[in-house]
């Protein structure tokens, strides 16, 4: 017997499609009602397009040394013609730093580590602490003991200093601390998604799935897992900030992306000496960082008031 399909109130698509729709409609227009939201994704989206378009914006090679090239002295002041700076003497907005580089081209193109180490770190935790996570929470028993047992051990130790030591293990470089920054950042991610799956499992439409016969990988990715992201989309938000300050921590150090990578924790840790003489080459990589984990920060909670039903029911009333 054939099914009759429910239409749209307009007619023109089947009901499912017209409330998935509806729904990522008004997930949408929560999250552009957050003036938090709204602001740190303008910031964000200007980031994005400062990484992209880095040759373009930046007047030098980010690793070019310029003796040779330029009459230019180590650490020399910015010089912008518009506001004085005689024509005579290239002008560098952000000054040139002890290597002799120019220190604007090195902020813009340390955008695009910055973001890489964020997004590709947390995309990696994500993908690792919510498989264990579901996991633990769908199957119960010894093995969601086993699984948050090793994730409260990880917990114990100070994530940086955890960071540190990975990295001292593994060798400093820019791939082995990003390793180090997913691996610690995993078993946030696995309790928050623990504790959205046994809340979730116990709903009645989980209950009437596996009353009809669904196998538990359906019931776990069709059902229980699509209805668990909000909270991991906020922390993931959230967590991208946390690992870009611990990857400017690991640089600043020198346990992370290694010379002449133009990133702003090495910037910091290469000029920390000059901090009174040449604050300017403190100052900008130091305000980068700032705003990019603004950015996140804000959006992060923008994200967390439009995707909290309390805090959306709250408002309509």
């Amino acid at each position: 017997m054939a099914q009759i399909a429910t239409l749209s109130p307009e007619g023109d698509r089947p009901i499912e499609d017209y409330r998935k729709n509806s729904l990522w409609r008004l997930t949408l227009r929560r999250i552009f009602r957050q003036r938090s939201a709204v602001i740190g994704l303008s910031i964000l989206g200007f980031l994005v397009f400062v990484a992209i378009a880095a040759p373009i914006l930046a007047p030098y090679d980010p690793i070019q040394v310029l003796i040779g090239v330029e009459q230019v002295k180590k650490r020399q002041a910015p010089c912008i013609h518009a506001l004085g700076c005689p024509a005579d003497q290239p002008q560098h907005i952000m000054g040139i730093d002890g290597n002799v580089r120019d220190e604007f081209s090195r902020v813009i193109f340390g955008s695009r580590v910055s973001l890489y180490v964020g997004f590709t770190t947390i995309g990696f935790a994500i993908i690792v602490g919510t498989t264990l996570g579901s996991v633990a929470g769908y199957a119960g028993g010894w093995v969601d003991n086993l699984i948050m047992r090793v994730m409260d051990v990880l917990l114990a130790f100070p994530s940086l200093l955890l960071a540190i030591a990975i990295v001292s293990v593994l060798g400093p470089g820019l791939q082995n601390a990003l390793l180090a920054i997913a691996i610690v950042n995993i078993p946030v991610y696995a309790r928050v998604v623990r504790a959205s799956v046994l809340s979730v499992k116990e709903q009645e439409y989980v209950s009437a799935s596996r009353a009809l016969g669904a196998g538990p990988l359906r019931i776990l990715f069709q059902r229980i897992l699509p209805n668990s992201l909000p909270p991991l989309i906020v922390q993931g938000t959230l967590g991208i900030a946390t690992a870009i300050l611990d990857a400017a921590a690991l640089s600043f150090l020198g346990l992370g992306a290694q010379p002449p990578t133009p990133e702003w924790g090495s910037m910091l840790g290469s000029e920390r000496n000059q901090v009174f003489t040449a604050p300017h080459l403190v100052f900008y990589p130091g305000i980068a960082i700032m705003i990019t984990v603004l950015a996140f920060n804000l959006m992060g909670d923008g994200l967390r008031d439009a995707l909290d039903p309390r805090l959306v029911n709250r408002t309509a009333e």
